[in-house]
C-alpha cells in the first residue's frame, strides 16, 4: 500500500478522529512508510510485555509503546526488531528509546523512537497492554489506525487507504 501523510492530512484532516502527532521521532529501519490497526503497550523502563507482544504472529499491525518518554535506557533493540518482522509487525513507535540502531536501519520495519540508548531496560512486569496511552497530542487506541511516514504520524479511527 502506498500513502504519505501529507496526502492524508489534505484529504482527511477536518474529519473527527483524525489525529497527528507532534513531530519528536527519529525515523529507523528500511520501511519508509507503514501503516496498520494499533496494538498498545503501556511501560517505564520495563519492556518485558514488548517481547510476549511481538511473538504474536499478526497481520497488518503498529505496536505503539507508551514508555513515559524515558531516555534512561531502551525498550526496543534489533533483537526484538527482528521477532516483529519474523511475526508480521509492520512498524513500531517507542515513546521512549531503542538501541542497536544501526542494525534495526536494515530491517524491513518502519520504527520510531524518541532516541537511541545503549542500555537495555529493565524486566519487572508492569506493564499494561491495550490501554489508551496518550503521547505526542494524541490519544493512542486499540484497533484504531496509524499511518506513519518520514513526514510524521497519523492516527485515524477509521481506515483511510
Amino acid at each position: 500500500m502506498s500513502f504519505s501523510t501529507a496526502d492524508l492530512c489534505d484529504r482527511f484532516s477536518e474529519q473527527d478522529n483524525f489525529q497527528i502527532a507532534e513531530p519528536i521521532f527519529r525515523y529507523f529501519g528500511n520501511k519508509r512508510q507503514f501503516s496498520g490497526q494499533i496494538t498498545t503497550l503501556k511501560v517505564f523502563e520495563d519492556n518485558s510485555l514488548v517481547r510476549s507482544t511481538l511473538e504474536n504472529k499478526v497481520k497488518d499491525r503498529v505496536l505503539v509503546i507508551d514508555g513515559g518518554g524515558s531516555r534512561r535506557c531502551a525498550l526496543l533493540g534489533d533483537t526484538l526488531t527482528s521477532l516483529a518482522v519474523e511475526n508480521g509487525w509492520q512498524g513500531i513507535i517507542v515513546y521512549g528509546c531503542i538501541r542497536g540502531s544501526e542494525l534495526i536501519d536494515q530491517q524491513s520495519i518502519g520504527v520510531m523512537a524518541l532516541n537511541t540508548h545503549p542500555l537495555r531496560s529493565n524486566k519487572h512486569g508492569q506493564c499494561e497492554a491495550d490501554v489508551m496511552i496518550t503521547f505526542a497530542g494524541v490519544n493512542f487506541k486499540k484497533d484504531h489506525f496509524l499511518y506513519a511516514d518520514h513526514d510524521g504520524i497519523i492516527v485515524a479511527e477509521a481506515k483511510l487507504v
